[in-house]
């Protein structure tokens, strides 16, 4: 049979190649297929996702490529924002944290200091809606100051409410990738109370999305980024749990988790989800471990003890 068959990376590139094609920058476009802007395919050799040529023409052929691309994706902090929004960086930040303003992405600086981004798009939007007028002028409103003074900070939350569902869209119809994806915003013992099973959350971990990192692994910058992307608040966290119950029932229907399988009798076939034991064979028996708490044992084997004694006989007369 003629012809040719092209081979998948003609067809889709890796993120990279693809901001470059698109002329943003990387973290650009991560933020634009996060929001639904860049349409994305799974890598058939489990690389990740990949942006497909089709998608890459068709957003090159949009009008006001690629500024278009860029201003929608566009993100301000709190001096920019408040700058867009024409009002003080300080009554910027008491917004952002009673939870007006959510924030799309952060990082944090050389001081640990924690940096959150909003997009540029929403902050015009939301300042140009009449009815936010009162937010923005005069005196703030009684429950925004009440919140603040109770040490209110809903950028946390926020942040993970939004990053939540970048991961689901993600994550598709597929129901142990939207468990994962609200899994890996649990802490793992609240993962471990909810899916008991250990193979489930081996299963898990291997469908876990990837978060965004911060630092190195184990450094106090890792351990801060963690903290802000683990539900923390009660209510929240009983939301996630309830979440994750339910989506692996329905997993647990639709595809069960990879496990050992028994031995089987001759002809017998493994049931769905098992893996087939191999055949039988003697097991190694592994070597007790040396006891160094105890000094070695020095006595001379029988052998040479009577050696010494045959040496150390005298001739009679």
């Amino acid at each position: 049979m003629s012809g040719t068959i092209a081979k998948p990376d003609r067809l889709t590139c890796v993120p990279s190649r693809a901001a470059r094609e698109l002329d943003v920058r990387r973290g650009e476009l991560d933020l634009a297929v996060n929001l639904g802007l860049i349409r994305t395919v799974p890598d058939e050799g489990g690389g990740g996702r990949r942006v497909a040529r089709a998608e890459i023409d068709r957003l090159r052929a949009e009008d006001g490529f690629p500024d278009a691309l860029r201003e929608r994706v566009a993100t301000a902090g709190t001096n920019e924002g408040a700058k867009l929004m024409d009002v003080t960086p300080a009554r910027f930040t008491s917004l952002a944290r009673f939870g007006l303003l959510v924030p799309v992405r952060f990082h944090l600086n050389r001081y640990r200091t924690v940096v959150w981004l909003y997009l540029a798009e929403e902050l015009r939007q939301f300042a140009a809606e009449e009815s936010n007028a009162r937010l923005l002028t005069g005196r703030t409103p009684a429950e925004v100051r009440d919140g603040l003074k109770a040490g209110l900070d809903r950028r946390p939350r926020n942040w993970r409410g939004r990053h939540i569902g970048f991961l689901l869209r993600q994550a598709g119809d597929d129901p142990w990738a939207h468990a994962a994806a609200v899994a890996c915003l649990l802490d793992p013992a609240e993962v471990s109370d909810v899916v008991e099973d250990p193979y489930e959350r081996a299963h898990l971990n291997r469908c876990r999305p990837r978060l965004p990192a911060h630092g190195a692994p184990g450094s106090p910058a890792a351990e801060l980024a963690q903290e802000l992307m683990t539900a923390s608040e009660p209510d929240e966290v009983a939301w996630f749990r309830a979440d994750l119950a339910h989506t692996m029932e329905t997993a647990r229907r639709q595809r069960p988790a990879p496990r050992p399988a028994p031995r089987l009798a001759p002809g017998q076939e493994p049931a769905p989800g098992q893996v087939p034991a191999p055949a039988s064979a003697p097991e190694p028996v592994a070597a007790p471990a040396e006891d160094r708490s105890v000094p070695p044992d020095h006595t001379p084997s029988p052998g040479l003890l009577g050696w010494l004694r045959r040496r150390g006989r005298r001739p009679t007369g």
